[in-house]
């Protein structure tokens, strides 16, 4: 299962690096006959912004599941991301579903390998962690002599 599970990261991560990237230096070509509404939608993003911010985390959440590094913290920053592509494409793209919904497989998928990760977070009542007061270094440096 540790195969797929790294084939499955490695296939996501590679996606949200490239596409990412292409936002900045336009590698790919630009997609055709996009309604107006989608047009409209995207330019509202572009011109806010806001696109740049979501390809920066993007880029960054890929290169951490290349990495192997902070996989669930990469799953948490992409899931939202990915929701509004599927929700962009059912509703002013339908011809880009198909990959829209194989991102969302992986993304699922994935949470479900690293779902012990996500546990925590999902029980519906939890106590706040009391703050443990630093010690000062005057005792802790004489504590190690």
């Amino acid at each position: 299962m540790t195969r797929i599970t790294t084939v499955l990261r490695l296939l996501l991560g590679t996606g949200f690096v490239v596409f990412g990237l292409n936002y900045f230096l336009h590698f790919l070509p630009e997609p055709e006959g996009m309604p107006p509404a989608a047009m409209a939608f995207v330019g509202a993003l572009v011109s806010s912004k806001l696109l740049t911010f979501v390809k920066i985390i993007e880029i960054g959440a890929g290169a951490l599941l290349l990495a192997n590094r902070f996989v669930p913290l990469a799953l948490a920053l992409l899931a939202p991301i990915l929701v509004g592509i599927a929700f962009f494409h059912a509703v002013l793209v339908p011809s880009g579903l198909p990959v829209a919904v194989v991102f969302l497989g992986l993304e699922l998928a994935l949470a479900w390998s690293y779902r012990a990760a996500f546990a925590p977070m999902l029980r519906a009542r939890v106590a706040p962690t009391a703050a443990v007061p630093a010690r000062p270094r005057v005792e802790a440096a004489a504590q190690a002599a």
